[in-house]
């Protein structure tokens, strides 16, 4: 093997045995989704993690601390909550609304959730509410949030990996090459990861409002409405986090036959 080649190969090869460590020393767990998954961080890092960007969040926002919409979302949070049963019932939940014309909602890990009073009207009901807050409450019983970051970390060493091993090209070119790999690691990597998690998330969800009492159908409706307001504007599915509308909806179709039958249980008690 050329020698020029050889010196090129050791800074990656180093990198790919990190990154090698990194995912066999990562904590492994079986998620409620039934997949192993390896994750960065212990629930304890996550859980501090979340608390501290959720006080952050709150020092920064026009929170409702009481009247109509505080009163719904903690309404249907508390039901939720109890849904997750023991992915969540560890977990320390609580619940923030605030003001703003944002249509989006998340959950930190830990279980600190916040409602953005833009979501409200597209949710329309609790049961449209439950539907994005169960989503949103899935990410964080799943774990996902640790998880990518445990992919992002190995994608970064190994594109630092290559950033060593080009050092004597000039600027330019070594600029372009990682342009190229930085994009085909987002596109082709990052980001399909990140909308299995969505699809992953959609699917917990709907069991955690189903178990919730809340009807699993008004998820689609909700997904129509979402669909209805974008108009055409999102981005193409391959360059976009979460999956099309369009792909979002039939997947919940697919799984409606299975949240129907924990509804209607939950239902009969």
């Amino acid at each position: 093997m050329n020698k020029r080649v050889l010196v090129r190969l050791v800074p990656i090869a180093i990198a790919a045995v990190f990154v090698w460590w990194q995912f066999n020393s990562a904590e492994t767990f079986t998620n409620e989704a039934g997949r192993d998954a390896k994750v960065a961080l212990n629930v304890e890092e996550e859980s501090a993690l979340g608390l501290q960007s959720y006080r952050q969040v709150l020092q920064e926002s026009d929170v409702l601390r009481s009247g109509p919409e505080h009163d719904t979302v903690s309404r249907v949070a508390e039901r939720l909550a109890k849904a997750t049963g023991e992915s969540g019932k560890d977990f320390d939940w609580a619940v923030s609304v605030v003001r703003s014309p944002q249509i989006n909602a998340f959950c930190l890990p830990g279980g600190k959730i916040v409602v953005f009073t833009g979501i409200l009207p597209v949710a329309q009901s609790d049961a449209g509410l439950a539907t994005v807050m169960g989503h949103e409450m899935a990410h964080a019983t799943l774990r996902h949030g640790s998880e990518r970051l445990l992919k992002q970390k190995a994608t970064q060493t190994l594109l630092t990996g290559v950033q060593f091993s080009i050092g004597d090209m000039d600027y330019n070119q070594q600029r372009a090459l990682m342009g190229v790999l930085g994009a085909g690691a987002q596109y082709g990597v990052l980001n399909p990861f990140s909308r299995d998690h969505e699809s992953e998330a959609d699917k917990v969800g709907l069991w955690y409002m189903a178990r919730a009492g809340y009807d699993p159908r008004e998820s689609i409706t909700f997904w129509q409405r979402m669909a209805e307001r974008a108009d055409g504007n999102a981005p193409p599915e391959f360059l976009s986090t979460h999956p099309g509308h369009e792909t979002r909806i039939q997947q919940l179709k697919a799984l409606m036959p299975q949240a129907m039958t924990i509804y209607q249980g939950k239902l009969e008690k």
